[in-house]
């Protein structure tokens, strides 16, 4: 691990700066993209539907 201290910190230079890639701390999928979209798919046709049941009811 490559990190450096940062000397302008609040904490009197105590802080830690990492990389991108260090702080991330594990793998990021390209799955979770396509995840979210289906989830947002889902939830608009749910409204959909209790909209309509409503509005017919």
């Amino acid at each position: 691990m490559n990190s450096r201290t940062h000397p302008t910190d609040r904490d009197k230079g105590n802080g830690v700066e990492l990389t991108t890639e260090e702080a991330r701390a594990g793998a990021t999928p390209h799955m979770t993209r396509y995840i979210l979209g289906w989830g947002l798919a889902l939830v608009i046709i749910a409204f959909l539907i209790v909209l309509a049941a409503y509005s017919w009811g």
